[in-house]
């Protein structure tokens, strides 16, 4: 089991796009393909999550993992529907941050 750390703050960014709370949920309880975003783990380590929402539509997931009080903890940074050549692209081990 897993939880998610939500806050005004990355509760509104991850909404930027159309993503709803739900949605990011449901693509973290419906195994995601996950990589390391190595170019973006400055002051943490970054990870993105690939997955789709109940309807079957792609979601690109920008999180981190944090701990609170002993229990580990999804924090997602930014999320987004995917276009399916970028998707494809990354699914062949390509860059997923290359055609936004």
């Amino acid at each position: 089991m897993f939880g998610f750390d939500w806050d005004d703050g990355n509760r509104a960014k991850c909404q930027t796009h159309g993503v709803t709370i739900a949605e990011i949920e449901f693509v973290f309880a419906n195994e995601p393909l996950v990589a390391p975003d190595i170019r973006h783990s400055v002051a943490e380590d970054r990870l993105v999550a690939i997955g789709t929402n109940e309807h079957g539509r792609r979601i690109f997931v920008a999180f981190t993992v944090r701990t609170r009080a002993a229990a580990r903890l999804i924090r997602p940074i930014s999320a987004r529907f995917m276009r399916d050549k970028e998707f494809l692209r990354y699914a062949q081990g390509g860059a997923a941050h290359d055609d936004r």
